[in-house]
């Protein structure tokens, strides 16, 4: 098969185009859906500079040619807009190139090994990191033991994040580095892991990461520069053009903004900056100066992200009632309901989105009632709230997202059943039961958007997501008892959720997420037709075109 590139080379006869409607880029022949609606569909889109300038059929779109046009024949392939990854953390994400990846693991036993391996194959590294392992390779459902790296690795330090990012697991000299003893002590939102006697296991909940976290060695800008760019070919491989990066600070801000200036950025990024309960109105003003600085079509800040509790699989996710095998445990917020109030007040009133970070069923409460509180005070505006995972929630809560406007910011990829044992078993059969309840959303007509937390996840691939939305099954087809297909959704909604509305839900909507006049060119191609394959297929799809502002950046 020829690639894109030879033939965006294939000469083209002027049509005699008026001055100034000549397309740059004309692709033509294909099944190209334009996310308009579920529906819509054109043959042909033409593009001029970074934006399309029609999208139709053949017809309609000649017109747009002249001699200097190019034309790319699709020979019948599905084109679509592309994807945007509305809740992930990029550099983060990007930075794990250089580190043990342990996402695909099974066993305590394949962990040590793929550690172990990682260790001989780079011995001069003064720290190994690593990400992805989940609470269920662990045998008698319990937690992991630094001495389950110590006999793998013991001369130096070892930091691994669970897949949800949210619990570390080190072995003892990295213990020892970050003197963290039976005597330490830690208050806040989170905990030290500790055996029957009082010393530490080497697993950190939450904030208490922080102690072995903030020993790694920084990243050094061009080190973060070149994570960034292997994150970008990454992305552009998955069919991802646009992200939603979910947190930080101005120091997560510097490197994006670094690389917008020499014309590198390779995704449209808009970024969320971290805030807590003791955030301060000089502090919101602070982060609503720089949204009014920082507002370009490939790099915007212009929203706040709170957590408002942790996640389900370490018993951090804040419940309303107490978790099923732990009943004198339930969760607890790190913010009261009047700090919650008073941050997303402020931060509203400032004119700055707000995402609340909600797993819990009592968390998404508070979440909707913080959001309440703004509007009854600060008056309803286009605030476009979001929550963002929503893995568990109390029925009568869902007509509330409608009522007040709220996105509900959903990852399909959490819910991926082989990550779901440990997950269930903590809060039981009737909370599982209205687990990521994504078509309850959808019926109730509360806007849906889907993204992949990665590295808080076991794949950035947006397939796998769509995959499981769609099948609620593993990729090998097994279903999981109780994993209750009812709440999937169709393909078309998925991939909505995935392109249209992610721009919605970063105000972008009149620019991207859809094929159409006015927006930027930014469409993938891909292998084969996600309407027209089984749905047992989707996480088979491949990216084979990556265009971006009507650029060519990646081809299979």
């Amino acid at each position: 098969m020829k690639t894109l590139y030879t033939l965006l080379l294939v000469a083209v006869v002027s049509f005699g185009s008026a001055l100034g409607q000549t397309a740059d880029l004309i692709l033509t022949n294909g099944k190209i859906w334009t996310a308009e609606s579920p529906e819509k569909f054109a043959t042909s889109v033409a593009i001029r500079g970074d934006k399309i300038v029609a999208a139709g059929n053949q017809i309609d779109v000649a017109k747009h040619r002249g001699a200097n046009t190019r034309v790319v024949d699709l020979a019948g392939r599905f084109a679509m807009p592309g994807i945007n990854d509305s809740h992930v953390h990029f550099l983060s994400a990007s930075l794990t190139t250089t580190q043990v990846d342990l996402t695909s693991v099974k066993t305590l036993e394949e962990a040590q090994a793929a550690i172990g391996k990682f260790a001989a194959e780079n011995p001069i590294a003064p720290w190994i990191t690593g990400f992805g392992w989940q609470y269920a390779i662990f045998p008698d459902a319990r937690l992991p033991h630094r001495s389950d790296i110590d006999s793998v690795v013991k001369d130096r330090p070892v930091v691994l994040s669970a897949y949800d990012g949210h619990t570390s697991w080190a072995n003892s000299k990295a213990l020892e580095i970050a003197t963290v003893t039976k005597a330490t002590e830690f208050t806040g939102f989170g905990e030290i892991v500790r055996d029957a006697s009082g010393e530490p296991t080497g697993v950190f909940k939450e904030g208490a990461m922080r102690f072995v976290r903030s020993k790694f060695p920084p990243a050094t800008r061009e080190q973060q520069n070149e994570a960034l760019k292997r994150g970008f070919r990454q992305a552009w491989s998955l069919g991802i053009t646009s992200i939603q990066n979910a947190g930080g600070g101005q120091s997560d801000i510097d490197p994006y903004s670094g690389l917008l200036e020499k014309g590198e950025l390779g995704v449209r990024t808009s970024v969320a900056f971290s805030v807590g309960p003791q955030t301060s109105q000089a502090d919101i003003d602070k982060i609503a100066e720089l949204s009014k600085k920082q507002s370009s079509p490939m790099l915007r800040v212009g929203a706040v992200k709170v957590m408002i509790d942790g996640v389900v699989e370490s018993y951090t996710a804040a419940m309303l009632e107490p978790y099923t095998n732990k009943p004198d445990i339930s969760g607890t917020p790190p913010y009261t309901q009047e700090q919650l109030n008073n941050v997303v007040r402020m931060a509203d009133k400032a004119g700055l989105q707000v995402y609340i970070h909600a797993i819990g069923d009592r968390g998404v409460r508070m979440a909707l009632d913080a959001f309440e509180n703004a509007i009854r005070v600060n008056g309803r505006r286009d605030s476009r709230f979001r929550i963002e995972h929503i893995e568990t929630i109390q029925a009568s809560d869902i007509a509330r997202f409608k009522e007040l406007g709220v996105i509900a910011s959903m990852e399909p990829i959490h819910a991926d059943p082989a990550t779901i044992r440990v997950w269930s078993d903590n809060i039981g059969a009737d909370r599982t039961s209205r687990a990521f309840a994504w078509r309850a959303f959808e019926l109730a007509g509360v806007k849906l958007i889907f993204s992949s937390d990665f590295p808080a996840a076991i794949s950035m691939s947006p397939w796998r997501g769509l995959h499981s939305a769609v099948n609620r099954q593993t990729i090998d087809g097994s279903p999981v008892n109780g994993w209750l297909k009812q709440w999937s959704v169709s393909v078309p909604t998925a991939l909505t959720a995935y392109t249209a509305t992610g721009a919605f839900a970063s105000f972008e909507e009149k620019t991207k997420g859809q094929i159409a006049p006015g927006q930027f060119a930014d469409i993938i191609v891909l292998d084969r037709d996600p309407f027209a394959i089984p749905s047992s297929e989707l996480y088979k799809i491949n990216v084979l075109t990556t265009i971006l502002g009507g650029k060519v950046v990646y081809e299979r």
